[in-house]
């Protein structure tokens, strides 16, 4: 069993930054690729950013690259995205997902989720 939570969502500014983290817990060994994913308000979920178990790896959504950053420190470290120049269009609620293989940018391809950190851009 695996288990992530995310933390470090918030109310900010539009321009301003935020750094989200992703904690994995449980039985990890399996897991190859760690990712980012959002819902809009209406609006489906939405891949963001992902990273290899290794760090080696990184992807973004287009509307993100830039401005957003995922990183670890090393395969057993949490998972961090780290927001830049946020904009309105950015707020959603964010979650955390990993999978050992699959098609990355498909939320079907994760076996696992977290519930959730809400990120709110307004002026």
């Amino acid at each position: 069993q695996v288990q992530l939570v995310e933390s470090g969502g918030g109310l900010v500014q539009p321009g301003d930054s935020l750094r989200l983290s992703c904690a994995a817990s449980g039985r990890t060994d399996g897991i190859y690729y760690m990712a980012w994913f959002r819902v809009a308000p209406g609006k489906e979920r939405d891949f963001v950013a992902g990273i290899s178990v290794d760090g080696g790896m990184t992807d973004y959504v287009n509307s993100v690259k830039g401005r957003f950053t995922i990183s670890r420190d090393n395969a057993k470290s949490p998972v961090y995205l780290q927001m830049a120049s946020l904009k309105p269009e950015d707020t959603a609620v964010y979650y955390c997902a990993a999978t050992g293989g699959g098609l990355k940018y498909v939320a079907k391809t994760y076996n696992y989720w977290g519930q959730g950190t809400q990120v709110t851009v307004s002026s």
